[in-house]
């Protein structure tokens, strides 16, 4: 389990990385300041739950399904929260037509990062540390 979230985060941090130099680089002659501000909360919050994935898989030990849960929570608001957000920010250019759609993901994708966050609490209230 600490290796597959380890990966995970590993992967979450270089694009992290990789989207927060696009954004600050690339995206800056293209976008709206509005838009920028869109892109780079995206990134903000991957980073944000790229280190909780991190701490996660130290925590982790086999045959935890609170934390397994929190890892898929986690992963997922990712996905969802950030990925919609790159989205939203990028849809001029992109020529996004379901935009519609995009803009309601991306609380269900908050509400993945609340859900990880408390399955974590739930985790370490059971176990002695």
């Amino acid at each position: 389990m600490s290796r597959r979230i380890i990966l995970t985060a590993a992967l979450f941090g270089a694009t992290a990385v990789i989207f927060g130099a696009f954004g600050a680089h690339s995206l800056k002659n293209v976008l709206t300041a509005g838009s920028l501000e869109i892109w780079a909360k995206g990134v903000e919050y991957q980073f944000y739950h790229t280190f909780a994935l991190l701490f996660l898989a130290l925590y982790a030990v086999p045959n935890d399904g609170l934390l397994k849960w929190s890892y898929r929570f986690f992963t997922l608001g990712i996905l969802l929260f950030s990925g919609s957000l790159y989205l939203l920010a990028t849809r001029d250019i992109l020529n996004i037509s379901f935009v519609n759609y995009i803009g309601p993901v991306t609380p269900i994708g908050g509400l993945c990062f609340i859900l990880g966050w408390l399955l974590l609490f739930f985790a370490a209230s059971k176990r002695k540390l």
